[in-house]
């Protein structure tokens, strides 16, 4: 293995100089054009007096610049810091400033910046072996290869779509990048590109939407897309059967990664049991195991170097070599991980602890609802109870009793909620899950 995943690029830009590396809106680059251009930038930003080691921050665009900006930062022996589009401009001259007199060690590649679910901003530190660790858990597990084109609809600070860069450069594939999912027909249109082994990653909102606008132009597809893959948030039962009877033939991955953890299990829900919940077996370099407070603990190579400027937080996440995370789950009879959703969105009724998520994944596959979610609410006359926020494929409420009653069918009693509140649609994050917080603010309100 080479030492770094620009290596690569350079490796196939001298032995495969004509291969397409990236589609961008139309616009073909080879791997020599790629390369020649990050070496170009290189040279720029070693003019500008760009010393190892410091943070370059700088926004993340959906084209070939940002391809070369990432790469030339590393090849310069800086640290690559991503910045989703949201983030002012007055924000990012404050991270300058703040890291500003930072020098990370020379293996430090990328700091990415999370939020999570406890708040506040969070520089993730990732190593070079990271980077490497995380691409070949995904060769080994997805059989990403040299004739794979990966369309990558997802923003590019985030590591779900971030770190599928990393297999395709490593193999000498193809990326093709899109500007979010906003606009179906240039999705599908990324498709018609004369690959024979395609591929995407889709946050579930992402394969909800194409499925319920484009599901017959996706069955066309059937032969062409060899896998996708999902994770970021939880796939509903009801989704995941209808991808797989969309897409028989191909692999359909639900992935457990985070940007502290990295790339660590995936399962093939198209070729094996179909559960939401089931996320797979460790990955090459990954192992993991379930602390005594059910928590999910995970160590490896892919994992990250800590938090920048936060040697507490690092500490306390960081356990003998192990990332402790929120996230609740249990280890089946197979050795797979089942995800049990996260520690700090377990709501206490009455002494009883229920999982949202558990409930949320029953109300969606209730027939007329598209999505919901599940929060703890006052009532004056009932108290701390569980109030279900949902909306519906057709635009109109559905009878509280009947969902209630169907809950009861499925969920013992103290998990089905007392309170319930039909929305035209649901709110989420940047990075495609449910915005919990707002959520959890707008009750309390």
């Amino acid at each position: 293995m080479l030492c770094k995943i620009e290596d690569y690029v350079a490796l196939h830009a001298k032995e495969t100089p004509g291969k397409v590396a990236v589609v961008d809106h139309g616009s073909t680059y080879t791997y020599a054009e790629l390369w020649r251009m990050v070496e170009d930038e290189a040279h720029r930003l070693q003019c500008r007096g760009t010393e190892e080691g410091t943070c370059v921050f700088f926004h993340t665009t959906q084209n070939v610049s940002f391809l070369v900006s990432y790469m030339a930062i590393h090849l310069v022996g800086a640290v690559a810091a991503p910045l989703g589009s949201d983030v002012s401009e007055e924000e990012l001259e404050g991270l300058c400033h703040r890291y500003s007199s930072v020098r990370l060690s020379g293996d430090i590649a990328d700091v990415l910046f999370t939020t999570g679910t406890t708040g506040g901003q969070k520089g993730v530190m990732c190593s070079r072996r990271a980077l490497l660790a995380d691409a070949d858990n995904l060769i080994d597990a997805q059989g990403f290869c040299a004739d794979t084109v990966f369309v990558i609809a997802g923003p590019l600070n985030h590591i779900g779509s971030l770190s599928k860069m990393w297999p395709v450069w490593m193999e000498g594939g193809t990326l093709i990048l899109l500007d979010g999912m906003r606009d179906l027909d240039a999705f599908f249109h990324a498709f018609d590109y004369p690959g024979s082994k395609m591929a995407t990653f889709l946050v579930p909102t992402a394969i909800e939407m194409v499925l319920r606008f484009g599901r017959d132009r996706m069955a066309r597809l059937a032969d062409r897309i060899d896998f996708i893959e999902t994770g970021a948030a939880p796939i509903s039962q009801m989704c995941m059967e209808e991808l797989c009877q969309t897409l028989p033939h191909s692999r359909l991955y639900n992935t457990y990664a985070s940007t502290e953890t990295g790339i660590v299990c995936t399962h093939d829900f198209g070729h094996g049991i179909r559960d939401p919940h089931c996320l797979g077996r460790p990955m090459k370099h990954a192992t993991l195991r379930i602390t005594t407070e059910g928590r999910i603990a995970c160590k490896g190579d892919m994992m990250m170097s800590g938090y920048i400027g936060n040697d507490m937080l690092t500490r306390e996440r960081m356990r003998d070599g192990w990332i402790v995370t929120e996230d609740m789950g249990e280890i089946d009879a197979e050795g797979r991980l089942l995800f049990k959703g996260r520690s700090g969105e377990i709501i206490n009724i009455g002494g009883y602890k229920v999982s949202p998520m558990e409930v949320e994944q029953a109300a969606r596959n209730i027939e007329g609802i598209e999505d919901c979610v599940c929060v703890a609410a006052e009532s004056p006359l009932l108290g701390r109870t569980l109030k279900l926020i949902y909306s519906t494929t057709t635009g109109e409420a559905l009878p509280k009793t009947m969902i209630a009653r169907t809950l009861a069918q499925k969920l013992e009693r103290y998990k089905v909620p007392m309170l319930y509140e039909h929305v035209a649609q649901l709110h989420y994050t940047f990075n495609g899950k449910i915005d919990r917080k707002y959520y959890h603010a707008l009750v309390q309100s």
